[in-house]
This record gives C-alpha cells, sequence and structure tokens, in this order.
C-alpha cells in the first residue's frame, strides 16, 4: 500500500509539474496594418496589392493588413483587408465618430492614411481637415499608444468640374509636415508620405483623380513602400538576407568572399558565407556582410555596367530601389540588376541592364 501510494505521489507531482512549467512562447505576432482612406485607398485600391507583394517579395512576410472591408480584386491573390471607403470625407469620419469601431475590430499596430481628397473637392479648408487628422490621430493612440501613422501628402488633383481643387490639394500638402513635426511622439511617431511629388494628374490617373491601374497605383505603393519598412523596423526587418535570382536560384555573392574596393558580384550557390549577406538601409543602401554597399562601377548608367562593392558613400550609384515585381533598379540610372546574358551559372556576372521583366532580373530576398 505505501509504495503504491508513493507510485501515486510521484505521478502527481510529474503531473503537477507539467502542468506549471510554461509553454514555449509563440512565435511573433504578425505586425498589423491598416489603410485608412477612400476610393484611392479602397476602390480597388491596387496599389496596397502591389505593396503586400513587394514585403512578401522582400522578406517582410509577418504582416497582417486589416480592415472591415474586404480585399477588392487586383488579378492575384493578397492580403487586403482595408478601411477604404469611397466618398468618405475626414472631416466626416471624425464629425460621425466612424474610427474608433473600425479600430476595435482590427486593432492595427500602423496605419497609412492618404484622406483628403474629399474634403477638398467639397472645398473645406485646411484647418479643418487637419483639425479632423488631430481627433483621427487621438482615436488611433487611444487604440494603441504606440500606433505608428504613415500619412500622406495626398495625390494632385485636376478633376473636370473643380478648378480649384488642385491648388486646395497644394494647400493641403503644404500643410501637412508640420502638422506631423507638431504631433509626432517617441512613442507614437508620425511619417509623412509624398504622394504629391512627381504623380501627374493625366499620365497617372484614369480621370484626374483616381491613380490609374498601371503607373498610378505603381507609384502610389513605391512611396509607401519604404516608409513602411521602415516603421517595421528591426524586429520584422531580416538582416543579413540573401538575395537569390529566381532564374538560377543562385546567391547574389561578392567573388572570393572579397573584401577590397572594387571586387566585383556574381551569382554563386547559396552558402551562407558573409559575403552573401545583405543589409537592406532606409536610404536605399544594400550594405554586404563586409561592411561596403553594393556599388555600381565608376558611377555608370549605360547598360552592362559592372556591378561591385565599394565604401559606402552615399551616392546614388549605391542607391536601389526594391521593386514590387522582384527587380532591384538603380536610383542613378533607372536600369536593372541583372545576371548577364540571361545565364545561371556559377560566376555569372551581375550587371545592369535595361529593365525587361525577365527572370534574370528578379530577385528573392530570404
Amino acid at each position: 500500500m505505501q509504495r503504491f501510494l508513493g507510485f501515486c505521489a510521484l505521478v502527481l507531482t510529474a503531473l503537477i509539474a507539467t502542468l506549471i512549467v510554461p509553454t514555449a512562447a509563440s512565435a511573433a505576432a504578425p505586425t498589423r496594418i491598416m489603410a485608412l482612406g477612400d476610393s484611392i485607398t479602397g476602390s480597388p485600391g491596387c496599389w496596397r496589392a502591389l505593396l503586400w507583394r513587394h514585403l512578401q517579395n522582400t522578406g517582410y512576410t509577418n504582416t497582417d493588413f486589416v480592415g472591415t472591408l474586404p480585399a477588392p480584386g487586383c488579378g492575384f491573390t493578397y492580403d487586403g483587408e482595408n478601411e477604404g471607403h469611397g466618398g468618405y470625407l475626414a472631416t466626416g469620419i471624425a464629425n460621425n465618430n466612424q474610427l474608433p469601431g473600425w479600430l476595435g475590430a482590427t486593432h492595427p499596430d500602423i496605419v497609412l492614411m492618404h484622406l483628403g481628397t474629399n474634403d477638398v473637392w467639397s472645398n473645406i479648408g485646411t484647418t479643418t481637415i487637419l483639425d479632423a487628422y488631430t481627433r483621427l490621430l487621438g482615436q488611433m493612440r487611444a487604440s494603441n499608444p504606440a500606433m505608428k501613422v504613415l500619412v500622406a501628402k495626398i495625390l494632385p488633383m485636376n478633376p473636370s468640374n473643380c478648378s480649384a481643387c488642385g491648388q486646395r490639394v497644394v494647400d493641403l500638402d503644404n500643410a501637412i509636415p508640420g502638422w506631423a513635426q507638431a504631433h509626432s511622439t517617441a512613442a507614437s511617431p508620425i511619417t509623412v508620405v509624398d504622394q504629391w511629388t512627381g504623380f501627374s494628374t493625366s499620365a497617372d490617373t484614369v480621370d484626374g483623380v483616381h491613380p490609374n491601374s498601371t503607373t498610378g497605383i505603381q507609384k502610389m505603393e513605391s512611396r509607401w513602400y519604404p516608409a513602411l519598412t521602415a516603421a517595421l523596423g528591426g524586429g520584422s526587418t531580416p538582416t543579413g538576407s540573401t538575395v537569390v535570382g529566381v532564374q538560377s536560384a543562385r546567391c547574389l555573392d561578392v567573388t572570393g568572399a572579397g573584401t577590397a574596393n572594387g571586387t566585383k558580384v556574381q551569382l554563386w550557390d547559396c552558402n551562407g558565407q558573409s559575403n552573401q549577406a545583405w543589409t537592406f538601409g532606409s536610404a536605399g543602401e544594400i550594405r554586404g556582410g563586409s561592411g561596403r554597399c553594393l556599388d555600381v562601377a565608376g558611377q555608370g548608367t549605360a547598360p552592362g555596367t559592372a556591378v561591385d562593392i565599394w565604401d559606402c558613400t552615399g551616392q546614388a550609384n549605391q542607391q536601389w530601389t526594391l521593386n514590387a515585381d522582384g527587380s532591384i533598379t538603380g536610383r542613378q540610372s533607372g536600369l536593372c540588376l541583372d545576371a548577364s546574358g540571361q545565364q545561371t551559372a556559377n560566376g555569372t556576372a551581375v550587371a545592369l541592364w535595361t529593365c525587361n521583366g525577365q527572370a534574370n532580373q528578379r530577385w528573392s530576398r530570404r
């Protein structure tokens, strides 16, 4: 009997120990991103689809786009819930107290806000629009004191029934940076994203207001992406990523594991070594494991110009744009990072070439 009771005590002790041992930490929760706006954001707002795909292609996979509205069709499957309400005004959303319900249903960590187009169209003044921004910001911070807000300088406008709208947009956009600076805090920073500069109402919209499905949405996505990846920060940003050619399945590699200025870049079997590790900076630089930057040799801009590593200088020949289709574009030249001659073998040189959408110019960051 004593042996039986002793056995039971051991079993009970083990069971209690099992119950009180904490479970292993779960994987980090995805960062929840709300796109907040009007029809430019939601109907169909396919810049959001391009943005989601761009994040996936460059390693920012632990994200969740949230909203009470479903994802409209954009030609491919994407995470597209949003708060892009066609016809809504910033002042209307604030006056009608609509945002708290959307926030309570979705709990975002980051808000991308492009609001004010319909206010401008309705001849509502800049000060009144910014007052609405302030009320919406307060509601965001009540929902999440650490909310990060990316607020757009809104797209230019030239609708046929509003000749004054263009200047009204300029007035609002000129005031947004000052508003953001006055209200940004360390706990809840506000970043201004310039969607106005370089956007053409004639070339990039369908009606003087809404972005078209080619250059318009591509330009919008290209402005949101760097600001959003910066907001995602260190916990979500891969460091020491490999850059893998889609066609070759080989890695972007510094030849011979060299570290000297001028060492050329090539394709090579992925091996996890530091000469295949690349860190992506907020200014567009791509820094190798040697500490030197991915560089266009001699600041060349012609197709065929070699790509190497060099001391980081911050100059335009060391600035790159990671595009939604997986291509990587040199900001100085406008040319794409290219596996020469569409070759896939070890040692294939990597150079600049005219962007053509082919697989030897597409890269996956892992």
